[in-house]
């Protein structure tokens, strides 16, 4: 499997490649250069499950924050490079993790050797980028126009170019927001070099179709063995990013942990709200740090049958509901003291 065989990287406190867990990275969209307002959203981001983040370096003062950010946050901060290699240098020399560069927009093999050296003085990783929208015109006219193929030749020469410069403590990135050209990509790419690839779906699109197209894209990456850090990229609060990320994981089996929510799609025998019950439930376990399933139904008929793969479970009738624990029914409650009944629960519940 690709994943096993890749090289290891540290990226701060954490360490991908080489079988190791996938991890989650998402980006900020504040000022960088705004420390509180970064800090802060840092902070939700952990929270939500985040293990790595990005945040963007256009300008001296944002190199300048990261110092300051990187006091207050618990995860790694890898900085996102476009156009000025300088401010490559400057957020290595204020704290980064790891940089984001596309060496073909940062300028000729001098200022690439310069910000290379500065990278391997301090053993920082750079992750190579390399986006279907950034290809150089020769590879376009070679290809006939944007294709896998194209991509990852693209990729490979700005790896070589790090690499003869003496340096290969390299992730790389290679992105397309069409999500079959991406899964070829990768497919290819993993053929072709060792290094940890970190993979997404670029400008997937909002929430709604961001979703669909992230989990089609990286499932079937990932459920090759290919990936070793992942970003859903949604037009949204980046903290839906993550979320839908440790879902993707899960769904394949890549990551365990956290309680998984299963309800039914309702009919004609339902009689409760359950489409606002089973949302309210899932924002609520969120808070929980409990590996179980959990199953939300509307109907106290076919409810507790459907519920017997589930830890624990609710169904709704007309004015009363049930409490099914491991397939069983073990308490019928008013219907509208469900959730507080499921809450209960979940708060006793031995890990």
């Amino acid at each position: 499997m690709y994943r096993d065989n890749t090289k290891v990287v540290k990226i701060g406190n954490k360490v991908i490649g080489g079988g190791n867990p996938i991890m989650i990275q998402s980006m900020t969209n504040t000022h960088t250069e705004d420390v509180v307002k970064t800090v802060a959203q840092i902070k939700a981001l952990e929270k939500a499950g985040c293990d790595i983040i990005r945040a963007t370096v256009p300008t001296h003062e944002a190199a300048l924050a990261f110092k300051e950010i990187k006091k207050q946050i618990n995860i790694p901060l890898v900085a996102d490079i476009h156009f000025d290699y300088r401010l490559a240098i400057e957020a290595m020399e204020n704290g980064a993790d790891k940089i984001r560069i596309n060496p073909g927009n940062i300028g000729g093999k001098d200022k690439i050797k310069a910000v290379v050296d500065v990278a391997k003085e301090r053993n920082i990783p750079i992750r190579v980028g390399v986006n279907s929208g950034s290809l150089e015109k020769d590879i376009l006219e070679k290809y006939h126009g944007v294709t896998a193929e194209g991509i990852v030749e693209s990729a490979l020469d700005k790896v070589k170019i790090i690499e003869d410069l003496g340096y290969d403590n390299l992730v790389v990135s290679i992105k397309s927001s069409d999500v079959l050209m991406s899964v070829k990509t990768h497919e290819l790419i993993s053929k072709e070099c060792n290094h940890p690839l970190h993979v997404g779906i670029t400008e997937a699109g909002t929430a709604f179709s961001g979703t669909i197209k992230s989990s089609i894209g990286l499932g079937l990456i990932l459920n090759q063995g290919i990936g070793d850090t992942i970003r859903v990229s949604l037009t949204d609060d980046p903290v839906k990013e993550v979320l839908t990320a440790k879902q993707i994981l899960r769904t394949l089996g890549l990551r365990k942990g956290g309680i998984e929510v299963v309800s039914c799609p309702t009919c004609g025998r339902t009689q409760i709200d359950l489409i606002s019950l089973a949302k309210r439930v899932e924002e609520e376990v969120s808070n929980y740090d409990l590996d179980l399933k959990l199953a939300v139904m509307g109907c106290v008929v076919n409810g507790p049958g459907e519920a017997k793969e589930a830890d624990l479970g609710i169904a709704g009738g007309k004015g009363v509901g049930v409490l099914i624990k491991h397939g069983e029914i073990v308490k019928k409650v008013p219907e509208e003291q469900l959730f507080d009944v499921l809450k209960e629960e979940l708060d006793n519940w031995e890990k």
